[in-house]
């Protein structure tokens, strides 16, 4: 038999949808759990554009939603942020839709923060009152530096910045890490034996103190009464470089200088480097124009020095009279030729008039006329209209007879041909 097969008609009509069911543990829960107080560390914070928060708050056992809607957000004076340690006060709700339990979070306390808020605050108005923090103690920094100790943690990234930005700047000076623990117990013993150590060696111009940021936890070992003292009794200049822009620590207070992070540090250790250096490569750059510009003048004078001795020299003499000799040749040349050419054109013009009014000239012309004269002459006459084929037929007198009217029967003429004549009767 099937599970649905044994409900009866009571329990049938219990049967509850997920909502109803789900509503009903939200019942039992806001019913049965009052408003309290709730301590943990923030996790996984969201921030919504509708301005409501969302997060977990968990410990070493268990976490547990929350959210905290726009009004209630707006009234706190706590910033959250991941890994903050609070007290929050909310009452238990169910989101229905997911089934799920959560806080609704009406306050919000610093609890962790607080307490060490309170603490730095104290010993810092102790420490000031005692003149730790005046600026008459404070040592001025070596402008360029030949060692520099770093204390801190040899594995950390701050130190891996701190020797990437130096050998970026090209930083001639040596760097020693001085190994310590920079967070939790026994940090800032730690780092007042390295200072101790730095001091007996007696090698270091320049110390620098830091680690890269954390929260508040750990930065405080740079916060311990014990290290700040050290920190403040130190013979040697001192930079503390502890976290990020945001983060103060006593050991900022109480040093010769304060570094935003260690890659502030370095850069303000390289500074008076990399300043020396501009200024060496601009002289550089002006004295190599300069340099230039005195040589070029100077090959300008020399230039001008060897034209001038080149040109009083006896061979430069020499040479352009030399010059000036084959000039004149070239020109008197020149001028023969010319002459000589202009007298054979003024001989041959002479010749041609001479030629023109020559009496030979004028009757080997007229002859040359007078055999063309004949020549047309010569091609009209009978003879020469005989040799093209023709005959002429004359009359007993020897008259040419034009017309056949002209001729009788019986008649005598005589045709001439260019070979010879025939007399013949006319029938």
């Amino acid at each position: 038999m099937s599970p649905q097969d044994k409900l009866t008609t009571d329990e049938a009509g219990r049967i509850q949808t997920v909502t109803e069911f789900t509503r009903r543990v939200r019942e039992l829960l806001k019913g049965g759990l009052p408003a309290g107080w709730v301590q943990g560390e923030i996790s996984n914070l969201r921030a919504q554009a509708s301005g409501h928060y969302y997060f977990m708050l968990k410990d070493a056992g268990a976490q547990l939603s929350c959210v905290m809607f726009r009004g209630d957000a707006a009234r706190q004076s706590v910033v959250c942020k991941d890994g903050m340690q609070v007290l929050v006060y909310g009452e238990v709700d169910v989101y229905e839709a997911r089934g799920q339990y959560q806080l609704l979070v009406r306050a919000v306390v610093d609890h962790g923060l607080g307490r060490l808020q309170q603490e730095f605050e104290a010993l810092k108005r102790r420490l000031d009152a005692e003149g730790l923090f005046a600026v008459e103690r404070k040592q001025p920094l070596p402008v360029a530096p030949r060692c520099v100790g770093f204390i801190t943690s040899p594995t950390g990234a701050a130190v891996q910045d701190f020797f990437r930005i130096l050998r970026r700047r090209e930083w001639p000076g040596r760097i020693v890490v001085l190994p310590a623990k920079v967070q939790g117990v026994g940090a800032a013993a730690d780092m007042i034996a390295m200072l101790r150590t730095a001091g007996e060696l007696g090698m270091f111009d320049l110390l620098v103190i830091g680690r890269g940021g954390g929260s508040v936890e750990d930065l405080w070992a740079f916060n311990e009464e014990p290290l700040v003292r050290a920190v403040a009794e130190c013979r040697v200049p001192i930079i503390s470089a502890v976290g990020h822009e945001i983060d103060f620590t006593l050991c900022d207070f109480v040093a010769d200088v304060r570094a935003e992070t260690p890659s502030a540090a370095a850069e303000l250790i390289s500074s008076a480097h990399v300043a020396c250096t501009d200024r060496v490569e601009r002289a550089r750059r002006v004295l190599t124009e300069r340099l230039a510009q005195d040589v070029a003048r100077a090959g300008e004078r020399l230039d001008h020095a060897r034209s001038r001795l080149r040109l009083l020299s006896p061979v430069t003499v020499l040479e352009q009279y030399q010059l000036r000799l084959d000039d004149l040749g070239n020109r008197l040349v020149a001028l023969l030729r010319n002459g000589t050419q202009q007298r054979r054109e003024q001989l041959a013009e002479a010749r041609s008039r001479l030629q023109a009014a020559s009496p030979e000239f004028r009757v080997q012309r007229e002859s040359h006329r007078l055999l063309a004269l004949w020549k047309r002459l010569e091609s009209v006459s009978p003879q020469s209209v005989l040799n093209r084929g023709f005959a002429i037929v004359r009359d007993a007198a020897g008259q040419p007879i034009a017309r056949a009217a002209k001729v009788g029967a019986g008649q005598v003429v005589t045709t001439e041909f260019a070979d010879g004549s025939v007399r013949s009767r006319v029938e």
